[in-house]
């Protein structure tokens, strides 16, 4: 009961009409970002963060909020009216979704995947409201021991997740607590990896490494491609399944929302492994498994579901433990700390208001995407036909303003350029930069339990093993290094044995 009435002070704060703008310029802008291709929701949140410096919290991340789940409806439209995913999730919906569009059922998969979105990012935020108040006293439990354990549970997470080969992973995830351990060290006060340079005595700014690995890497990549005019999006017809349609519909939704949910409570995920996983469960589960990839309705659905479901899911570990599950979490939480708000399992009591309103106004804006998507779809995929080179000197001109702004320094400009290039080459490399940031927040977090465990236990680290939880996430951590070696060489073998035949 007491739920429900925080809930209710949080929509009495999140309806107030300048929370309203904001809301609905987040989603409308992540609306955008999801659809125009080379953007994604860590790029378009990283970039749109110094926009905030003078806004207060709450609004402040009601619309930084509003980008993240906002790009996840975008991405879908013109993933199926022209086969262009807008975002990293939206390329599974494209295996379905477009020859749908291509028999002339561009309404209905544009229709299954609103309301899948909206189901699946409703469901979720009220799996929130339900769960996170029932584990904040087992969130309270956890102290430095078990904060440690679970950041390296994470960051093993991060390099099993990372991409193909979990060398390039490793890769990722050591430069990214390189970069954590710049500047002057807790505790000691010594400074580390300053090379003279007064600029780096109070470590790198986590906005000028998100808006140069994530926006400037991304708009690099996409200048480099010929800028080819897509073709002309199909007419949409009907926005509903027929009838038969329906009840397979709904239980790929329904699965859809469960895995997206639990996904996002795993610390390295993020909305692509949802999604696909979804999308192989419903092949699994089909009576007919030649009709996907020809457009079948649950190919549809079933991820489309998932990746929002995920956003829910991913907020929980962010507000009670301050760990961020993916990438644009991790922007989120740096969003957190420059508005001076901690998350933790305390947040819940001493900033109430604030955790209510922000989660009130995603209920807001999952209905406000809902009506922006189902008669408008047509209208936001226009949008992908404007010319990248009027689009992107834009986008620059805004993130150099931007990062200028964060400490009004040049020397912030030129690593929000140099981390752009870094993150260009290593995708270029095929090697991940979602760690490189995820880790980045993680490893501060690590450090600084990791010294309170070290005088906790008088200098003996193997008493993590004493304390149950922290201990089984340590044991976990070994086994999923264990599992993914094993399945890399496995898979480098399978390789070689085709080679040679």
């Amino acid at each position: 009961m007491e739920t429900f009435s925080l809930l209710l002070a949080g929509f009495e704060t999140a309806l107030t009409w300048q929370n309203l703008i904001y809301c609905l310029i987040g989603v409308s802008v992540g609306m955008l970002v999801g659809i125009l291709p080379g953007l994604g929701p860590s790029a378009g949140t990283a970039l749109l963060i110094p926009m905030t410096f003078a806004m207060d919290p709450i609004p402040a991340i009601i619309m930084l909020a509003g980008i993240f789940y906002g790009s996840m409806y975008g991405g879908t439209i013109t993933t199926v009216l022209v086969n262009v995913p807008g975002e990293a999730a939206s390329v599974i919906t494209a295996l379905d979704g477009y020859p749908m569009a291509r028999k002339g059922r561009a309404g209905v998969a544009l229709g299954l995947s609103a309301i899948g979105s909206f189901i699946g990012g409703t469901l979720s935020i009220a799996g929130l409201v339900i769960v996170a108040p029932l584990l904040v006293d087992f969130a309270l439990a956890f102290g430095p021991p078990e904060f440690f354990a679970l950041i390296i549970f994470g960051m093993t997470m991060v390099i099993g997740l990372a991409g193909k080969s979990i060398i390039k992973g490793t890769i990722a995830v050591t430069i990214g607590l390189i970069l954590a351990l710049v500047g002057i060290a807790p505790g000691s006060g010594i400074v580390r990896f300053s090379f003279g340079s007064i600029h780096l005595l109070d470590g790198i700014d986590f906005v000028t490494i998100a808006m140069g690995l994530f926006g400037l890497s991304e708009i690099l990549l996409s200048a480099e491609q010929q800028f080819k005019k897509t073709e002309e999006p199909p007419k949409l017809g009907g926005l509903f399944p027929q009838r038969n349609e329906w009840k397979p519909s709904l239980m790929s939704m329904g699965r859809g929302t469960v895995l997206g949910f639990f996904s996002g409570l795993i610390p390295g995920t993020s909305s692509v492994v949802p999604a696909l996983m979804s999308y192989s469960l419903e092949k699994k589960l089909a009576k007919e498994p030649s009709r996907f990839g020809k457009g079948a309705v649950e190919g549809v659905a079933g991820p489309e579901t998932a990746n929002n479901a995920f956003c829910g899911g991913a907020l929980i570990p962010l507000f009670l433990l301050g760990i961020p599950s993916s990438a644009t979490m991790a922007v989120l939480l740096g969003a957190f700390i420059l508005h001076g708000l901690t998350p933790g399992p305390t947040m819940f009591v001493q900033n109430a208001d604030f955790v209510w309103a922000i989660i009130a106004s995603m209920f807001i804006g999952n209905v406000l995407l809902l009506f922006m998507n189902l008669p408008m779809a047509k209208w936001w995929a226009k949008v992908a036909n404007i010319p990248f080179k009027l689009l992107f000197p834009i986008i620059i001109s805004v993130s150099i303003v931007g990062t200028y702004s964060i400490s009004n320094s040049l020397w912030e400009v030129g690593a929000f350029l140099v981390f752009g290039i870094i993150g260009y080459l290593f995708k270029k490399a095929d090697i991940p930069v979602a760690p490189i940031a995820l880790v980045f927040i993680l490893g501060g977090l690590m450090e600084e339990s990791l010294l309170q465990s070290l005088n906790l236990f008088d200098g003996n680290l193997l008493s993590i093993f004493t304390r149950p939880i922290a201990g089984t996430l340590i044991v976990l951590s070994f086994v999923i290094i264990t599992l993914s070696i094993i399945a890399g060489i496995k898979q480098k073998k399978d390789n070689f044995m085709d080679v040679e035949v």
